[in-house]
């Protein structure tokens, strides 16, 4: 367990311990009103009751109030001032006055604000603590003889292959070797129909298995597994303020001497000091103090069951201003899932060859264009051969050697670049057909043929895309590497107000940068390792985390966990709503401190009265904050059940290739 963790126990043990002092000193300042009625003699004389009820009173409100001297005392020795003196100095003044049980309830009531914050605050950390129970703390893990033996989760490494039954988490990161189940991910994407996994699929870590048995082979554990990056986000969430948290931090310096200044004033003209200690009560900004990290913890909350986990609060900011929205194409607005529709060998070349070569060297990588080419031909049964000085490059393809000898796999123009001939390929029978994307196969300095693959469009993009436009969110631009006609119809079927193609990963960074200087506030949504420089660059870098590529996820500021964009436009509505609550916390908090201090300075408001006043302003703003965890609650997972119609032709375009 890492020190974060301890300390969110600790933290909550803490609170814990408070929250218990506090009900032992509210019960007995309690007990003293009690005794001050029961202990009266019989002439009517409460005298004989005075001393059990001032003991009892004296006792609680000690009791309530060393927590709040103590923090007082700690913040004036440091030099820096809070809110939390004036509530320290009208308790000591209510207890030098002898109204011991006007000082134990004021006490009582502040802490209970106080307790309030602070489980407010630890609101964020322990949705840590319950992603931590989900993963298993016992595995099975498979040895060499076909046994199995039971170990800690945390011992696991990458390559060990471990047994996971129905019912059970799965302990950390893999791939699926053998069987077939159901796995509920809900806890990871927010998705909450379970996902269908079979023989070559990715699990996560934490993910419930509900139906089958399955072997795994581990590729992640620990703080590299989905779910530890999912903590770790949380964990970055937690630590960042937004700026209207800093703005009530920046006037809290000064808001203490001047409260204490109109203190004093009034307690000049009036000599009244119950005045004074209910102003003082009163002029404690918790509703203030509470109004935005409540929101805030709420806002988070709301958008992690959906899957979408925020690197830092300040990002609601930007989601609420956006005014122009850059998508990458392969798996964000298209599924990702590439399959291979035709084979072009070049004269003299055989299909099996040509596949064969390809094949060999993309299993190497992770990229959808690479999982399409090997997965067709494991479904041809052609054997592959161990590549070696596998390579990417970056926007272009890869690069390796088969048997000694030099192989590359991308875009024709990188391939020509390279002073691979590709003239034997200009004939009109080997010409490239609309709305494919293609990839040239060289080995050995002779150009192989090429490699047609087709990716369908994701059927909720277009819903979610058409949803930002009615959120005045106009220019939703796409780019990509791959043709021309094959970018023309994506965006097409999409409603892309404008298209990009044929760009390197400098290219999407310059877009990106060109938005931002004609003033826009710029999302940038993708997933692999090409986007990774235009994901830091915008104003809002958006990854698809769960699939997309570590480097993505950590050049992003959001993780959207779920390949469902619908969660974009559900962000945005989230972004505007919590603004919407902060600032009605904090005009209410303004509101009430002002109406009740003019109302003590006018009337007589005794303390206990401002103290309850005081709680109850402060549990109002809570409720107020917590309607946001609701937020979003009616939208609803979306299956990819039906591929996205077949858009028309565009016109015909450079020549260019996915890259890889």
């Amino acid at each position: 367990m890492t020190h974060e963790h301890l300390s969110v126990k600790s933290e909550t043990w803490r609170a814990t311990l408070k929250l218990v002092a506090t009900m032992l000193g509210g019960v007995l300042v309690l007990t003293s009103f009690v005794a001050g009625w029961l202990l009266s003699d019989p002439s009517g004389s409460r005298q004989s009751g005075a001393f059990y009820r001032d003991m009892l009173a004296g006792f609680g409100a000690l009791l309530l109030a060393v927590p709040l001297w103590w923090h007082a005392l700690k913040a004036l020795l440091t030099g820096h001032l809070h809110m939390d003196e004036l509530v320290a100095l009208a308790i000591l003044a209510a207890m030098a006055k002898g109204e011991y049980q006007t000082a134990g309830v004021v006490a009582f009531f502040l802490l209970i604000s106080i307790l309030i914050e602070t489980r407010t605050a630890l609101g964020a950390r322990a949705a840590i603590e319950g992603l931590i129970r989900l993963t298993p703390t016992k595995a099975r893990r498979l040895l060499g003889d076909g046994t199995q033996e039971e170990v800690e989760a945390h011992a696991l490494r990458p390559s060990d292959v471990v047994s996971v039954l129905p019912g059970d988490n799965v302990p950390a990161d893999g791939v699926i070797i053998d069987g077939h189940s159901t796995i509920n991910e809900a806890n990871i994407t927010g998705e909450s129909l379970p996902a269908e996994k079979a023989t070559g699929d990715e699990v996560f870590g934490g993910t419930n298995n509900v139906t089958g048995a399955l072997r795994i082979r581990v590729t992640k554990v620990g703080h590299d597994t989905t779910l530890g990056r999912v903590q770790d986000l949380i964990l970055e969430a937690e630590r960042t303020k937004i700026p209207l948290m800093r703005l009530i931090d920046q006037y809290a310096s000064w808001y203490t001497p001047v409260t204490l200044m109109i203190a004093g004033v009034v307690w000049f003209f009036t000599r009244d000091m119950n005045k004074t200690i209910a102003l003082l009560v009163i002029a404690c900004p918790c509703a203030l103090i509470l109004a935005t990290p409540t929101a805030i913890v709420a806002a988070l909350s709301a958008a992690a069951r959906l899957g979408v986990y925020i690197k830092d609060v300040t990002n609601l900011e930007w989601a609420r201003k956006l005014s122009a929205v850059v998508f990458d194409k392969t798996g964000t607005l298209t599924t990702g899932e590439l399959a291979v529709t035709r084979l072009m060998p070049a004269p003299g070349v055989d299909a099996a060859e040509l596949l064969r070569t390809a094949a060999s060297v993309e299993r190497l990588s992770r990229h959808p264009v690479a999982r399409a080419i090997v997965a067709v031909a494991e479904k041809a049964r052609v054997p592959l051969a161990d590549a070696a000085g596998f390579a990417e490059v970056s926007g272009k393809g890869v690069q390796g050697q088969l048997d000694g000898r030099a192989v590359q796999i991308g875009r024709g123009t990188w391939l020509r670049e390279s002073g691979i001939d590709l003239s034997a390929l200009q004939d009109e029978k080997y010409a490239e057909p609309e709305g494919l994307s293609t990839l040239y196969v060289a080995y050995n300095g002779r150009c192989l043929g090429w490699i047609g693959l087709e990716d369908r469009t994701r059927p909720e993009a277009q819903q979610a895309l058409e949803e930002l436009r009615q959120l005045g969110i106009r220019d939703l631009i796409m780019v990509t590497g791959d043709r021309w006609s094959v970018a023309r119809r994506v965006a097409g079927e999409m409603g892309c107000s404008d298209v990009q193609a044929e760009v390197l990963p400098q290219d999407k960074l310059a877009l990106v940068d060109a938005l931002k200087r004609k003033g826009h506030t710029v999302a940038v949504v993708g997933d692999g390792v090409n986007d990774a420089p235009a994901l830091a660059a915008g104003n809002l870098g958006i990854a698809m985390g769960a699939a997309g590529s570590d480097v993505a996820m950590n050049s992003a500021s959001v993780a959207l966990m779920s390949s469902d964009l619908r969660r974009l436009p559900f962000m945005v509505r989230l972004s505007r709503a919590t603004t919407k609550v902060i600032w009605q916390n904090l005009i209410f908090g303004v509101t009430f401190i002002i109406t009740a201090e003019v109302a003590i300075v006018f009337w007589n408001v005794h303390p206990m009265l401002a103290a309850f006043l005081h709680t109850f302003s402060s549990a109002l703003v809570v409720f107020n904050s917590a309607r946001m965890v609701r937020f979003g609650e009616h939208i609803q997972s979306h299956e990819l059940t039906s591929p996205a119609a077949a858009g028309t032709p565009a016109p015909e375009g450079k020549v260019a290739l996915q890259p890889v």
